[in-house]
């Protein structure tokens, strides 16, 4: 069963859903399509917390189970991008390479942006080869936000 909690933000209005006790999604600023039962399920509440406080500046790192929906190969993008540490970018020919397919990086950036729990799994970490600040599913002042929240300045990539 899913369960959605909504909750507004420094970033926008946003829905964190969870099916079978872990997260599987999270939305902002977006109409959710299917019918999904709102409930204050405790790990609903434990992921709004954790999200309220990283957007707050107190938090470093999620702890919450997660089971994005995905190909194999946007599984092994998402787990390296969950590897990239706060405050630290990566490109995207950086995490191609980190999963073991170096002429990726094309495709490496698609399943960033299909990235269905973004800032849990940090896809805003990632930048293009020139170091500059490029394509963000979510636009791209809210790349700028949280990569300044983790005290990245845009302007020294």
């Amino acid at each position: 069963m899913k369960y959605v909690k909504y909750t507004n933000t420094k970033i926008g209005n946003m829905a964190i859903i969870e099916e079978d006790n872990k997260m599987i999604e999270i939305q902002i600023n977006q109409e959710i399509k299917e019918h999904i039962l709102q409930k204050d399920t405790p790990l609903l509440k434990e992921a709004e917390k954790q999200l309220l406080e990283y957007l707050e500046g107190k938090r470093k790192a999620f702890d919450v189970p997660l089971n994005p929906k995905g190909t194999k190969f946007m599984q092994e993008v998402w787990t390296a991008l969950q590897e990239i540490p706060y405050g630290e970018t990566r490109t995207y020919g950086q995490i191609a390479q980190i999963i073991g397919k170096p002429k990726a990086a094309r495709a490496v950036g698609m399943a960033n942006h299909r990235n269905p729990i973004p800032i849990i799994i940090p896809c805003h970490r990632v930048i293009g080869s020139n170091g500059k600040l490029v394509g963000y599913g979510l636009g791209m002042e809210k790349k700028e936000f949280l990569l300044t929240l983790e005290g990245i300045d845009k302007n020294e990539l």
